[in-house]
């Protein structure tokens, strides 16, 4: 089901927003490619093309949610029980999860910092392709991007990484227009030393 909206791209730069209620429909077909497409436009220093992207849909959110269950008893054993719940139904929230990870080269001359960047910009290109497909979406860490169990079972062994899940569906109501960082809190233009650079 294709639910293309005709934004400019400024605006829909200018408009996107993190949507963290979420149903179906969910991207498929030509519009999952588009976004997918969209992170591989990312900056790549190197032409390393260190985006994986590994897409959880359907009943695999159930089996997904069974690995975050269990690797939260790994974690915390003593506490577990108050966890297991929570993390087992967290992908079942949203009907299409994408893992975005980093294929790290280590030791390589392009930094490994530079690669997990250009996997933060290919989220960040997928984000604004789903918003723009009329779609709602979300990037979202926490202690799963961060579990070497987690990262194992979806194929990123050390030094590669999980840097984040995409949320994605459609926005269960329509998103409010949040109000925008003040730009003159965040920016400074740069001269040069009075006294002259040395």
């Amino acid at each position: 089901m294709d639910m293309h909206v005709d934004l400019r791209p400024i605006d829909a730069l200018l408009t996107r927003r993190s949507v963290g209620a979420l149903d179906d429909p969910a991207p498929a077909g030509s519009d999952l490619d588009l976004i997918i497409d969209a992170g591989l436009r990312a900056p790549d220093h190197g032409r390393l093309r260190p985006w994986r992207f590994v897409v959880i849909q359907g009943e695999a959110r159930k089996a997904f949610g069974d690995v975050l269950a269990q690797a939260a008893k790994a974690r915390d054993a003593a506490n577990a029980d108050g966890l297991i719940e929570r993390h087992r139904a967290w992908p079942l929230r949203c009907p299409l999860i994408i893992a975005m990870g980093a294929i790290v080269q280590a030791g390589h001359r392009i930094p490994e910092t530079e690669q997990i960047l250009s996997t933060g910009a290919a989220a960040m290109n997928m984000l604004n392709a789903v918003h723009m497909l009329g779609y709602g979406g979300i990037w979202v860490t926490g202690v799963n991007t961060y579990d070497a169990q987690v990262n194992a079972m979806l194929g990123f062994m050390a030094p590669s990484r999980l840097v984040g899940f995409l949320m994605v569906g459609t926005p269960k109501s329509p998103a409010q227009a949040g109000e925008r960082p003040a730009r003159a809190a965040h920016i400074t233009y740069w001269t040069p030393p009075s006294e002259g650079l040395r």
